[in-house]
């Protein structure tokens, strides 16, 4: 499925999609050393994000949440790509510094997106490729 969105951050990758219903907080919320979301309570707690598209309704928290992003890059814990409703500045930088390709507007909610799919992020165009179902509405 060919999927349309915005590009926020430039790049192509590709990977298993992890898709969190909640937003995401990376200051305290991410673990820079493991890429383990560590923020109690998060649906995700205790899920790795390395080298995964990690697609989340938008980020929270602190403005430094953009350097731990950069820290997981940097680590080898990023995600491969990122995929948001719609993107804010901390996430949109800490994607930018890190290299990490992010797209959001895809039209489709995060919801519907399945995790284990595989996804190839374009941030250049703003596209994706979706090789599954969507859950329904």
């Amino acid at each position: 499925m060919h999927i349309h969105g915005r590009g926020i951050a430039k790049g192509r990758s590709a990977g298993p999609l992890l898709v969190s219903p909640a937003p995401i907080s990376f200051l305290g919320g991410v673990d820079p050393e493991t890429g383990v979301i560590i923020e109690k309570d998060h649906p995700l707690q205790g899920t790795g994000i390395t080298g995964t598209v990690l697609a989340f309704p938008y980020g929270k928290g602190s403005t430094v949440g953009s350097y731990v992003i950069y820290a997981l890059s940097r680590n080898g814990h990023a995600p491969r790509a990122i995929i948001n409703t719609e993107a804010e500045a901390i996430i949109a930088t800490g994607a930018i510094i890190g290299g990490i390709p992010m797209i959001d507007r895809i039209g489709i909610p995060i919801e519907r997106l399945m995790t284990g799919t595989m996804v190839t992020v374009d941030g250049n165009s703003g596209e994706m490729e979706y090789e599954g179902s969507l859950l329904p509405e």
